[in-house]
This record gives C-alpha cells, sequence and structure tokens, in this order.
C-alpha cells in the first residue's frame, strides 16, 4: 500500500479540485446511505406492532436522541390521522428521496473519479514519451524496443485497469466504512468493538494472498516485452526471413514466448480470481459470527438494541461488507499494477546522462572553429576512441575514413552529444560542448545519414520535419537543390503523397534526398554526413553527390566515407584505426606517404 500511495502522491496533485469534489460527494453519499437505513426502523416497528406513540415533541438538538424522539412524534400524528397503512406508505417515500440522494451523490462522486483516472492515465503516457526523448542513445542500445513500446502500451493499461480502476473505491469505499462503522458505534458500542476485532483478522487472510500477484504480474509484462521485441523484428526483418527459410525457426522462438507468457498469466489469473470467492467466503463468515454475538445479546437482555434496531444494525453492517470486498479485490488488483509500475519506473526514473548545464550559455552559429582536444570515449569497458584531437575550420570539409569499427561515427556522434566524452574536450570557438544549451548545440546541425531516417507522414512533413514555420516555396527550393522536386511530383499527390513506414513506397536514392532536402531546409552551419552514399546505386549514387554539394557549398562539413572517391576534395582527410587518428591530409598528400590510405585507395580502385 506505500507504494500504491507514492503513485498518488505523484499523479493526483493536477487534479486535486476533482479530488476534493469526490470526497465531498462520497461522504454524502454515504450520510444518505445511514439516513436510508435508518428510516427502516419506524417501518419494521409499525410493521411488527412496536411502533412508539410519542405526543410531546422536544426541541431539536444534534444528537441522536433528539432527532429520534421528534421523528417519532410526526409519524405518531400522521398515523393518527390516516392509520398505520398510510403512515408506512410515508416513511417508505422518505426512504425512496434518501436513497435517490444516496445514488446520486454515489454517481457525482464516480463522475469527478473518471476525470482523476483518465487524467493521470494520461499524463503517465506523456511522461514516458518525454522521458524518451530526453534520455540519451546509450538507453536504448541496453533496453529492447519491444519492451519500451510494452511500457507505453501494456503497461500504462495495466496501470489504468488496476490501479486507476481501484481509484475509486480507494476515493469512495474508506468513507462509507468510516461513516457506517461511525452510526454502528453510536447505535451500539459494544457489538462494533466486536467487529473490530473480527475485520483485522479478515483483511490479513485476504491481503495476504495478494501479495504474491506483484511477483507474477512483472514476470508477465516482461514476458511481453519480450513478445513484442519477437514482432517488431520479424516486421523489420522480414525479407531476410522470407531469404533464408526461416519461417519455421521464427515461429518456433514466438509459440515458445507465447507458451511462456500463458503459463505465467494462468498462475496470475488463478490467484486473482482467488479474490471473489475467498473474500465472500470470509464475509459470510464475518456476518455469521456478528448475527450470533448480536443474538445472544439480545436473547441476554444485555444489548443496548432492541430486535428492529438489531436488524437495521446488521443491515448498516452488510452495507458495510460490499465496500470492504471491493476494497479488498482492489488490492488485489492494485498489486497487479504496481509490478506494472515498477517496468514503468524504470524509464520515468531513469538518469538523463546528458544534462544540461543550469548555466548553459546560447550558441547561434559557428564562428571560428571545432576542436577535439585529447578526446577519449568507450562504450562500458570497450575504448572507442583513444585520445584523438582534430581542428575543424570554419568553411572547411574534412572526411573521416578507415575500416568499420574505427570510431569514425563514434567521432562524429560526440559532436552533438548523443554521448559525452569520457575524457578531453570538444570545443566550438573555445567553448566546452558541455556548456552550451543542447537546443542551440544541435540546432547548429544537420544531418544526413547512410539509413535515410523518415517518417510516416507526407513528403512535405518529412522535409520541413523540426523546420517550424516554413513555406511550401520554401520546401520545393529545397526539394530542387537536393535533385528530389522531379520525382516528388512525379508521385501521386505531389507534396502531399504520404510515403509509408520509413519511407517504404520509395527507393533508396529517393530517400536519401528527401534526408539531403531536409538539411537543405533546416540551413545549419555544421553538416554531418554519414556514408550517404554507400547504400545506392551508381545513378542515384551520382544524384545523391550532387545533391551533396549543392549542400556542402560555403558550410562546414565532416564526411564519414568508405567510397574514397566520393571525398578524394576534401580539405583534409583523416585516417582512423583502433580509435585514433593515424594519417591526415589532402587526397594527394596521404597517397604520397604511402600508408594505410593508399592501402585502401589502391584496394578499392582494383
Amino acid at each position: 500500500m506505500k507504494d500504491f500511495f507514492k503513485i498518488l502522491r505523484r499523479f493526483i496533485p493536477p487534479y486535486k479540485k476533482q479530488l476534493i469534489l469526490n470526497f465531498l460527494f462520497n461522504l454524502l453519499s454515504a450520510i444518505f446511505t445511514v439516513f436510508s437505513m435508518a428510516l427502516m426502523s419506524p417501518i419494521l416497528e409499525i410493521l411488527f406492532g412496536m411502533s412508539k406513540d410519542v405526543h410531546e415533541i422536544v426541541p431539536w438538538a444534534m444528537n441522536l436522541n433528539a432527532i429520534k424522539h421528534n421523528l417519532y412524534y410526526y409519524i405518531t400524528i400522521f398515523k393518527d390521522a390516516n392509520g398505520a397503512a398510510l403512515a408506512l406508505l410515508l416513511v417508505g417515500f422518505f426512504v425512496i428521496f434518501t436513497t435517490f440522494l444516496k445514488v446520486g451523490f454515489a454517481y457525482l462522486g464516480a463522475f469527478e473519479a473518471v476525470y482523476i483516472r483518465n487524467g493521470v492515465v494520461k499524463d503517465i503516457r506523456e511522461q514516458i514519451y518525454q522521458k524518451i526523448l530526453k534520455l540519451a542513445l546509450p538507453f536504448f542500445s541496453e533496453e529492447r524496443k519491444g519492451d519500451i513500446i510494452s511500457r507505453i502500451t501494456g503497461d500504462v493499461t495495466e496501470v489504468e485497469n488496476s490501479i486507476m480502476s481501484s481509484l475509486d473505491m480507494f476515493l469512495k469505499n474508506p468513507i462509507i466504512i468510516m461513516v457506517l462503522l461511525t452510526s454502528m458505534l453510536i447505535m451500539s458500542p459494544s457489538m462494533t468493538l466486536f467487529i473490530f476485532l473480527v475485520l483485522p483478522v479478515a483483511g490479513y487472510l485476504i491481503g495476504s494472498i495478494g501479495k504474491s500477484l506483484k511477483k507474477v504480474s512483472r514476470e508477465g509484462q516482461d514476458k511481453m516485452g519480450m513478445i513484442l521485441t519477437v514482432v517488431e523484428e520479424t516486421l523489420s526483418g522480414l525479407r531476410i526471413i522470407k531469404a533464408f527459410n526461416a519461417e519455421k525457426k521464427m515461429n518456433a522462438r514466438f509459440s515458445s514466448e507465447l507458451y511462456d507468457y500463458k503459463s505465467i498469466m494462468n498462475r496470475l489469473m488463478r490467484q486473482r480470481e482467488l479474490a471473489h470467492p475467498l473474500s465472500e467466503l470470509i464475509g459470510t463468515i464475518v456476518i455469521i459470527i456478528v448475527v450470533w454475538y448480536g443474538g445472544t445479546l439480545i436473547l441476554s437482555k444485555t444489548s443496548e438494541l432492541s430486535g428492529p434496531e438489531f436488524i437495521i444494525y446488521l443491515g448498516i453492517f452488510y452495507q458495510i461488507i460490499n465496500p470492504a470486498k471491493a476494497f479488498t479485490t482492489a488490492l488485489f488488483s492494485i498489486q497487479k499494477g504496481l509490478a506494472s509500475m515498477d517496468r514503468i519506473d524504470k524509464i520515468l526514473m531513469a538518469d538523463v546522462t546528458i544534462p544540461q548545464a543550469p548555466d548553459a550559455q546560447s550558441v547561434s552559429t559557428l564562428k571560428n572553429t571545432i576542436e577535439y582536444r585529447n578526446v577519449s570515449f568507450a562504450y562500458e569497458e570497450k575504448t572507442v576512441l583513444n585520445n584523438v584531437s582534430l581542428e575543424i575550420h570554419k568553411g572547411k570539409t574534412v572526411a573521416l575514413v578507415g575500416q568499420s569499427g574505427s570510431g569514425k561515427t563514434t567521432f562524429v556522434d560526440l559532436l552533438p552529444r548523443f554521448y559525452d566524452v569520457i575524457g578531453g574536450q570538444i570545443l566550438i570557438d573555445g567553448v566546452d560542448l558541455r556548456d552550451l544549451k543542447l537546443h542551440d548545440l544541435r540546432d547548429l546541425m544537420g544531418n544526413v545519414n547512410q539509413e535515410a531516417i523518415l517518417f510516416n507522414d507526407s513528403i512535405y512533413n518529412n522535409i520541413a520535419f523540426g523546420v517550424e514555420n516554413t513555406s511550401m516555396a520554401e520546401v520545393i527550393a529545397a526539394a530542387k537543390v537536393a535533385n528530389a522536386h522531379d520525382f516528388i511530383i512525379e508521385t501521386e499527390h505531389g507534396y502531399d503523397t504520404v510515403i509509408g513506414d520509413r519511407g517504404s513506397k520509395l527507393s533508396g536514392g529517393q530517400r536519401q534526398r528527401l534526408s539531403i532536402a531536409r538539411a537543405i531546409l533546416k540551413n545549419p552551419p555544421i553538416l554531418i554526413l554519414d556514408e550517404a552514399t554507400s547504400a545506392l546505386d551508381t545513378e542515384s549514387e551520382r544524384l545523391v553527390q550532387d545533391a551533396l554539394e549543392n549542400l556542402m557549398k560555403n558550410r562546414t562539413s565532416i564526411v564519414i566515407a568508405h567510397r574514397l572517391s566520393t571525398v578524394r576534395n576534401a580539405d583534409l582527410i583523416c585516417v582512423f584505426h583502433e580509435g585514433e587518428i593515424v594519417e591526415r591530409g589532402t587526397h594527394d598528400e596521404l597517397i604520397e606517404l604511402d600508408g594505410k590510405y593508399k592501402r585502401l585507395h589502391s584496394m578499392q580502385m582494383f
């Protein structure tokens, strides 16, 4: 329960108004529940011929005896004038009216709880998504994509179905129970104290079973994350699965995960379904014990209650049973939801490893140089860059070449702070990157990657992605510079054509030219090209290369290339080997050096 209240403290504060109204309406509903039950007393006394005739009224006071005395006075007058049958009908109308108020206020309380429930679920999903956008790339290299999707969908749904659906019970049922117990305590202190001894034992028996649900539920949600991971990998790699006739293998893997999930959920459901029959059995036992104890007191003439009053007392106690049963059922459900909340908190509570300094400086352009000064970096314990230094002057093109895994991509990923250096510094115009505002820093840069990252949206929105207040004319101009306008106008709806998941309706060269048009529209002073033409055919490469040359004019460019022919005109070429720059110079200088660059060049020419 402590964890449940922690969740409420985190997410309920924005809904204080609804919470107060919910409390007020539930309190009024509970009060009118007592009134509706109390009005049954004169009905029973009239029916059994035990009604007391009261012919004198006493001053009204805020105590039970005065209210009861005067109520019987008016009933006596009405009964004397109209007979017992009409008096019975009159009291019945009052019972109906108080019951109407009871259920009406209960509805209003539930009405306010709906806003709280749906608002909290919306806030949780929003916070998860915002945190995903804030977290650094290393977090996602350690987490399965399917598991993250499972948390923002399945786990949040589980929190909604268990914790938030139980919220109404926790807002309403304790109030009802407290009001009813208070009225019972007023009617018969000795019997109510006896109930206080019996109820905790029953609560402990039910609560002890609920504790095991949390662990099993967490296992189920973890397994669902694995299932979604398999589905995501299948959809992404369907071409390879079919090409290698691996359908049987993937089906066996998926079936195995489903079987494990079924076994876990069977255990979970068996325990959860035990909640209702167990609470009903224990509730019946408690009622029988109370009836036995109260009946013994009445038969021995030592009870504070008469026969009809004891029936009313049992009726009020019975009104407690359903809220108490719902309360215990909610406890079972909450244990399951807390397991999902633990998984959600792995995202919400994850450290943002690329923080922005509180006194970070603004930056709007590159004035002079980018400097890597003795930079080192490692993924966990594997060193990727070792004491690398490089100065890149404004307006120059620097090419990075070398074998795969030599550290080129990591070198450029450090510039927009996708990762932070573990040694040395990267400076822009003499200021450490970590002292600059993160948004301003990344606004200086445009990226064109080997795999064009596009979204399932229109061509216009993909080109204008991340650029605010742009016009169609500007988008078209960028597309023309990127050699993309001609193929765009040939599509079904032109710039309004939706390109499918990851741009699946376009060819590789078309996707790449759209990503170049996006970078052109952003118009960044620093350009990062990561093997932008390596996956293209010769014709597409020529078109993309022309577009890149248009893009690189008068910009500071860092180009990663495996095809050395695309970077021979660079102002500086750096050869990476095992995390170090082992050669640097122009194309002609490196050929004359007769080192690693020349060997790479010779192999490609061959």
